[in-house]
């Protein structure tokens, strides 16, 4: 059964499991209607956690089992954005196939009609060493300090619009656009680069498909689109933590960033557009859908993680405090 745990302005939280509500009237009211289903479902670890993981094959059905759900749900040009992180044989220092195998199965579930859009990597190297048996007891395999985000559709062309996530130029394309002197002509890769390629002020640069959350290069400032930078900003004096701390609450362990959240609701979605997480633990999904104008439906299976969710729509900035 699901529970309607909270409400705002523009969105809905639920508690209860997320099958059982998408297939509810809660999903017959979304049926064709969600422009952005954006989650990060529990990965596959071999160490159970307090907000519920499965394996081996038991997870690669379950997910794949949603592929149906959620294509029922999109609008025709509406996106699927999944993380997805990396397995590990029980007991073993080496990966498991069975992100991939899932990644597969889902895409290719023949009754849900979608396809893959676009690979993303989001470098996050504050991530905890893991499995720690290998990697800081044994010390024979390194830190793994990314994940993998699917972009899927039951389009080839679904919404979708580069220019809202442009980045801030580097330094050396801004002394270009100031100068308007390149060293223009034919590179070893055989491309020609015209004498006005690039001296045309764009706004910025487009996006690579890599999200660096600290830099990779020392030294190096990390150059994410404005409206992405803004928001990390507030994560950085984030909110939701501190009232953790105040209120003696443990924050979920696993929180998605709310950069990756704002950079693809900006990229996929317009302000109306309707956004669903499935998966939703502390609402973050929900949160930056909030604070972009966009209406939202969460649904967590914990209600604990569901209750500390509210404290962030206690946060002043969704005010414009």
């Amino acid at each position: 059964m699901s529970k309607l745990l909270y409400q705002t302005e523009l969105g809905r939280y639920f508690t209860g499991d997320s099958e059982k509500v998408l297939t509810s009237e809660v999903g017959d009211e979304l049926q064709n209607k969600v422009q952005l289903i954006f989650t990060s479902p529990p990965f596959p670890l071999n160490t159970k956690k307090r907000y519920g993981n499965l394996n081996g094959d038991e997870y690669k059905k379950w997910i794949i089992n949603f592929s149906e759900i959620f294509s029922d749900l999109l609008k025709e040009d509406g996106s699927i954005v999944i993380e997805l992180g990396n397995a590990w044989e029980m007991g073993r220092p080496i990966q498991s196939l069975l992100n991939l195998e899932t990644l597969l199965g889902f895409v290719n579930n023949p009754k849900a009609n979608l396809r893959l859009c676009q690979e993303f990597i989001c470098y996050n190297p504050s991530r905890l060493p893991s499995p720690a048996q290998w990697v800081t007891i044994k010390r024979i395999r390194v830190v793994d300090s990314f994940t993998h985000i699917w972009w899927m559709s039951k389009s080839d062309y679904p919404k979708a619009d580069n220019k809202k996530v442009l980045r801030p130029y580097s330094k050396d394309m801004n002394q270009i656009l100031k100068s308007k002197k390149y060293n223009a002509g034919k590179r070893p890769s055989a491309h020609n680069i015209n004498k006005r390629s690039f001296i045309t002020d764009n706004s910025g640069s487009i996006m690579p498909n890599i999200i660096e959350l600290e830099p990779i290069k020392p030294n190096r400032e990390v150059r994410l689109p404005s409206n992405v930078f803004s928001i990390a900003n507030t994560q950085s004096n984030d909110f939701f933590l501190q009232a953790c701390r105040k209120t003696g609450v443990v924050p979920h362990p696993a929180r998605m960033p709310l950069e990756l959240a704002n950079f693809f609701i900006d990229f996929l979605t317009d302000p109306g557009d309707i956004i669903l997480d499935p998966f939703a633990g502390s609402n973050t999904t929900g949160f930056c859908a909030e604070k972009l104008g966009r209406k939202w439906i969460s649904i967590e299976i914990d209600e604990d993680l569901g209750k500390q969710s509210i404290m962030r729509f206690q946060d002043p900035s969704l005010a414009g405090e």
